[in-house]
């Protein structure tokens, strides 16, 4: 079926070209002719990514009369993210449309700066409830003779407590017209909402009631609680093309998530509701244009992102409802392509996932966190394929190649295969080569406890005498056994260190390692700087600082002694 067949007009039909729009989505195929065809109240159920912007959009701007100023419809959204774009596609939808008037009024932008667009004429008005209310309230916003009312994302409007300002906005809007809600889930509160404003709404169902996207698969990963970072970092490794949004509870979460990504290098910024709306326009700018590979984000944040190549969403945490679920995972797998969501979960949230799966009627597959060697060996082929696929500058190479090849004369072609992967993948070597196993199973036994022990043990250890070192860096700081290994490995240039226990707390650490080696040690991580700040590592001569038990303290051990009482009890979960 085509644009035509459902009654798009010429002139709208022109835009959609350019936009690259060639036949309707099923949503759109629905919609759209029930808008065009007259009034009536509707609820359609489809899942973001459907293209239901279009859906709405397109018979929003075929049927606006440009010969009134009036204000004829209204979209109502939970964000100004969202808001921002809605209204932007509308404008394009309604491009080749002579004196349409579109405008987005949304909260964090100068209210003076609307009242004054509002008061020369508007055809169709994007708002969030919030800041519309403000300007019906100064007399600014007249609603009074619209024709059509759209409630776009009416769940997570409700969710975000915007009840009572839809009430009063739809009580100011004129009994005869045309109410549509769009809506991923259908909760309770929408159901209020539908029974109080709507009249008779018949239901337009895209797919299966309250299910997940089609082209979307569900993984999860099970760890224990205090290794989801370190898996987050594991599972983005393993997957080198990922553009993604990783989505966090909280706001600090979010922001401290992506701190740690940026500090270890990962092409990734925060988007949340702390910023400023200069601020969060910056952060969704870079990650349209790709200069972001991962977008940290909250739900709430997040409702505005519309990319249609997103190949995963990573759930940090697992939301505390079902709707926010099917929003999130429905961000990928859009425009007809296919997506992952992945869900990272520890031991006690087994029955989480099983909730959802009934829910939504789609299986989730159960994912082991990959080895320190299967992400070497993916970054490694994915190197080899990027150096196939690319292009020589021969004109800055060429004139070096005698030089090279005489330089390179005395290895074989195996020995600088291998010294050129060592090379481009040493990163990834040096910071997987101890990796523990952070993968626990169904009954929440943890299968790398032993491991973990062990990481980093090499040479006879049975032989070494140890020394235990405190270091001013903890699990708030993005550290982790491998890390605090590698950091060792790296600094002394010395693979045969023999380690002994780890012990990480949230903000400083105790490792063991074999005494011959105590200034190369103390060396490597004098030269480091982590968060901003210089580490420090002193050695710590009481055995019993990390019990938390007072014991008499010898002066020389004063500074770590203290330290370590004043954190007593608090070694993370």
């Amino acid at each position: 079926m085509s644009f035509i067949e459902i009654g798009v007009d010429p002139e709208v039909l022109r835009g959609l070209n350019e936009l690259g729009f060639e036949t309707p989505t099923p949503v759109q195929e629905k919609v759209i002719p029930v808008l065009l065809g007259g009034n009536g109240d509707w609820i359609s159920l489809a899942q973001t990514g459907t293209g239901k912007t279009a859906a709405f959009g397109i018979p929003l701007v075929q049927k606006v009369d440009t010969g009134h100023k009036k204000t004829q419809a209204l979209v109502l959204c939970p964000t100004r993210e969202l808001c921002v774009q809605v209204a932007r596609d509308i404008q394009d939808f309604g491009k080749y449309i002579p004196n349409l008037k579109t405008l987005a009024v949304y909260g964090g932008a100068r209210i003076d700066t609307q009242i004054k667009a509002l008061r020369r004429g508007v055809h169709i008005i994007v708002a969030t409830p919030g800041r519309l209310q403000d300007l019906m309230n100064r007399g600014a916003a007249d609603i009074s003779a619209i024709s059509t009312v759209v409630l776009d994302e009416a769940d997570e409007m409700l969710n975000m407590g915007f009840q009572e300002e839809i009430s009063s906005i739809l009580a100011e809007t004129p009994v005869q017209k045309s109410t549509l809600l769009f809506s991923a889930t259908m909760s309770r509160e929408v159901k209020t909402i539908a029974n109080k404003y709507m009249n008779d709404p018949r239901e337009i169902v895209v797919g299966t009631r309250n299910s997940g996207a089609e082209n979307v698969q569900h993984h999860y990963y099970m760890v224990r609680a205090q290794d989801r970072f370190s898996a987050l970092k594991r599972i983005v490794d393993l997957l080198p093309e990922i553009y993604g949004i990783i989505f966090c509870r909280t706001r600090q979460e979010t922001q401290d998530v992506s701190d740690k990504l940026v500090q270890d290098g990962y092409q990734a910024d925060a988007l949340h509701g702390d910023l400023s709306q200069v601020q969060r326009d910056l952060v969704m700018g870079k990650f349209r244009r790709k200069n972001l590979q991962l977008l940290v984000a909250t739900d709430v944040a997040a409702r505005g992102v519309d990319v249609n190549d997103l190949t995963h969403v990573i759930n940090y945490n697992l939301p505390d409802d079902l709707a926010s679920y099917t929003h999130r995972s429905g961000r990928t797998g859009r425009a007809g392509k296919t997506g992952t969501s992945i869900s990272i979960i520890h031991q006690r949230e087994g029955w989480r996932v099983k909730t959802i799966e009934r829910n939504i009627k789609k299986s989730f597959k159960r994912c082991q966190v990959p080895s320190g060697r299967e992400i070497c060996d993916n970054q490694i082929m994915h190197r080899i394929d990027t150096m196939v696929g690319g292009n020589i500058d021969h004109d800055r190479i060429d004139h070096l190649l005698p030089a090279l090849r005489e330089k390179l004369a005395s290895f074989d072609r195996e020995e600088l295969i291998k010294r050129f992967i060592t090379l481009e993948s040493k990163r990834f070597i040096d910071y997987y080569r101890y990796a523990p196993d952070l993968n626990v199973d169904e009954k929440g036994i943890d299968r790398g406890q032993k491991k973990r022990r062990d990481a980093g043990r090499r040479g006879d250890r049975s032989r070494a005498k140890f020394t235990r070192f405190h270091v001013n860096v903890g699990k708030n700081d993005g550290m982790a056994p491998e890390r605090l290994i590698s950091i060792i490995n790296q600094g002394s240039r010395n693979d045969n260190i023999a380690i002994g226990k780890i012990q990480l707390m949230r903000n400083f650490c105790f490792i063991e390692a074999d005494s011959k080696f105590s200034d190369k040690v103390m060396s490597a991580f004098s030269r480091q700087k982590i968060n901003g700040r210089k580490v420090n590592i002193e050695i710590a001569e009481n055995r019993n600082e990390f019990s938390g038990k007072r014991v008499p303290r010898k002066s020389k051990a004063k500074r770590s002694n203290t330290y370590g009482r004043r954190n007593k009890g608090k070694q993370a979960n």
